[in-house]
């Protein structure tokens, strides 16, 4: 049943269904199990890389620490999507208030923008590293690190914010049905019936604001780091860092171009359906989560080295207990 308030003729839900795949409402039950296995696959794999990264004390270092924020936002992210989406696709509606509603925007955009801000810092930390390496362990602080990670947290607060301030102020009356798995912005602002030119016009300024100006200073630092690599006298010293900015700048180039690519055919592409915006916004969102981890899991070398270690120990550890002779139970006397 529909819940709505009203006041002097202002009518506005206040909660909301979500259709998820508007198009495929008959066979949603069908998309349970590709979704749960992907959501599956990026919570033990992000995890994996993370508990490496913890339990071997000689990745304790700021790169590595870094790598495990940035796959535990991954987490969160796709924590914060596929619960509810299953939810929609495992039940005839599902319904969500407008209070939590606004609370998931503010999550899933929150964490994309850290997520882009931890690939700032990471790109801050791999220039002192080779720019400055005689003085990295005493500019590279944990303090420092403590700062930046918060400073990151504030910056995506501060994008974000305006963004769901402006659309808790808007009345929706034109309907309670979201078209999408989740409550994207403007799939939300499609149901209000005011002037929400404001609210496009901060949503595309903050948006593009913040993609280029990363962009440039992401830019800036690689293209110093690169420059230092090239210098460096030992070719095996030159070879780790040029691997080590391949990774990072593969991932850059993940999170951004789905991201990047998923706005663009949103706003260009008019006569897509509503299931195709949706599985471009499902793509975005998720395929970073999946990748990032397979990228610093298999092409991060002190990493992938400790990963073999880990499965190395499982696999003795099973093949001892296969060898073990069963336990031999004397028999009670009579």
């Amino acid at each position: 049943m529909s819940s709505w308030t009203k006041g002097s003729s202002n009518l506005s839900y206040t909660s909301f269904v979500l259709l998820g795949f508007p198009g495929l409402q008959e066979s949603r039950a069908l998309l349970v199990l590709p979704f749960l296995s992907i959501y599956l696959v990026i919570v033990s794999a992000n995890a994996l890389v993370i508990h490496t990264v913890v339990a071997q004390r000689s990745l304790h270092q700021p790169m590595y620490l870094l790598i495990a924020l940035l796959l535990a936002v991954n987490i969160c992210a796709a924590s914060t999507v596929v619960p509810a989406m299953l939810l929609s696709f495992s039940s005839r509606f599902s319904r969500i208030s407008l209070a939590r509603c606004l609370v998931q925007m503010f999550c899933i955009y929150f964490l994309i923008v850290f997520d882009c801000n931890i690939l700032l810092v990471m790109a801050l930390d791999r220039y002192v590293a080779l720019c400055y390496p005689l003085r990295y362990p005493e500019i590279v602080t944990g303090q420092l690190l403590a700062g930046l990670v918060g400073a990151a947290a504030a910056r995506s607060t501060c994008i974000v914010a305006p963004v769901v301030g402006l659309a808790s102020r808007v009345r929706f009356c034109r309907s309670d049905v979201i078209h999408h798995f989740a409550c994207e912005h403007m799939a939300l602002m499609k149901l209000s019936c005011g002037d929400i030119s404001l609210n496009k016009a901060v949503g595309l300024t903050v948006r593009i604001f913040n993609r280029v100006l990363d962009m440039l200073l992401l830019g800036a630092s690689y293209s110093r780091i690169i420059h230092a690599a090239f210098r460096l006298s030992s070719g095996r010293a030159r070879s780790k860092a040029l691997n080590t900015c391949g990774s990072h700048l593969l991932v850059i180039f993940t999170v951004y171009s789905s991201t990047m690519s998923s706005s663009i055919v949103y706003r260009v592409a008019h006569t897509a359906s509503q299931d195709v915006h949706n599985l471009l916004s499902a793509f975005y969102l998720l395929l970073p989560c999946l990748v990032n981890p397979i990228i610093y899991g298999a092409r991060t070398k002190e990493i992938r080295q400790q990963l073999a270690t880990v499965f190395q120990r499982a696999q003795h550890q099973v093949s001892s207990e296969k060898l073990q002779p069963p336990p031999s139970h004397r028999e009670l006397p009579a």
